[in-house]
């Protein structure tokens, strides 16, 4: 079945006729994620929570649809892992330029970026965009560091973890290799306490932090936990989607 808010299944005897509230651009990146989770983790997740959570907003009235998924993402903290696909921030800018250059010229004026991978930092690229293209209001949504996840899981993480193990055996578990094939996902931390308090910043290089690539211990993973995450999640999400569609960018504020 076609689903009306997914633009890569849709076609133009449909597109031709909406008028769409919103567009939803998922962006993901290729990388390992520790022995056990597949390359495509990032993508796997930005492509699923977009779409169920674009279905719940189209569900309620909002007219949003979901532009195809980009599969890379900036990861120059991990240049000297096997065929982890980095593209510079530089080079993110220009992509996404050009994708709201044209949402902009076809009349969508609202875009949300939903953006899977921790190494992709958009904030300086709207500020940009917003000033090129005053008539747009773009905005990024980093659904892995939404409050619910705080206390749902038992081991904390951000890479390959209790959480993203989880929903990948909900979503894909034919591409999970067995728990008991995965390291600990051991980080090792800053010697300099500012930067491991994190109001001093530099670039975790990646080989130098973790054996294995992974970031917390997926050890305590499960499909129940992560369908009930996932749910969650596409949840909070859709409903903001709606809240999106239906504003009125010119009285954002209260």
């Amino acid at each position: 079945m076609i689903r009306p808010y997914i633009l890569a299944e849709s076609n133009w005897k449909s597109i031709k006729e909406t008028d769409y509230d919103l567009a939803v651009l998922p962006w993901g990146a290729t990388e390992a994620h520790n022995y056990h989770l597949p390359y495509a983790t990032d993508n796997i997740l930005a492509e699923n929570i977009a779409g169920e959570s674009a279905r719940i907003a189209w569900e309620q009235g909002a007219k949003v649809i979901v532009l195809p998924t980009i599969p890379f993402g900036v990861n120059t903290g991990q240049l000297d892992i096997r065929l982890d696909m980095n593209i510079y921030p530089s080079t993110q800018l220009i992509i996404l330029n050009d994708i709201v250059e044209n949402l902009n010229r076809h009349g969508i004026r609202k875009m949300v970026i939903l953006n899977s991978h921790g190494g992709n930092d958009f904030k300086a690229m709207v500020r940009e965009l917003g000033a090129k293209y005053p008539d747009m209001f773009i905005c990024v949504c980093n659904w892995f560091r939404w409050e619910g996840r705080n206390g749902f899981f038992e081991y904390a993480g951000d890479h390959a973890d209790e959480m993203e193990t989880s929903m990948l055996l909900h979503l894909t578990p034919q591409w999970v290799l067995p728990l008991d094939e995965a390291g600990d996902g051991r980080e090792k931390k800053y010697k300099i306490k500012a930067l491991r308090e994190g109001w001093f910043w530099a670039e975790r290089q990646w080989s130098k932090v973790s054996p294995d690539t992974g970031i917390g211990n997926p050890v305590m993973s499960t499909k129940e936990k992560g369908k009930q995450f996932f749910e969650m999640v596409i949840e909070q999400v859709g409903t903001t989607l709606v809240e999106l569609a239906r504003i009125d960018t010119g009285d954002m504020y209260e």
